[in-house]
């Protein structure tokens, strides 16, 4: 078994692709396995079911999101501008 201590999940590359590349796809590979929270019941069981959908374990709560992330921080923008003119709307 290969010593992945210091490049942890990359270590299946081996020595392709370059150093810089395998350190990116590590940081992106561990931003995804991370718990994330669900937008629903606030749970840490998010898991990716495939590029852009998420699953909450608990409640079973499927939404759309990032590839690599549940909430993005455009989509984090989208939503308060939605949640802003919708109040708006609903004082006016």
């Amino acid at each position: 078994m290969a010593r992945t201590k210091k490049v942890g999940t990359t270590g299946r590359y081996g020595a392709r692709y370059g150093a810089t590349i395998r350190k990116r796809v590590r940081k992106l590979e561990e931003k995804m396995k991370m718990p994330h929270r669900c937008p629903r019941c606030r749970i840490k069981a998010i898991k990716r079911k495939s590029v852009g959908v998420w699953v909450c374990k608990k409640c079973g709560f499927i939404f759309s999101g990032g590839a690599y992330i549940p909430l993005t921080d455009a989509g984090k923008m989208v939503v308060r501008t939605a949640r802003r003119t919708h109040e708006s709307k609903t004082t006016s």
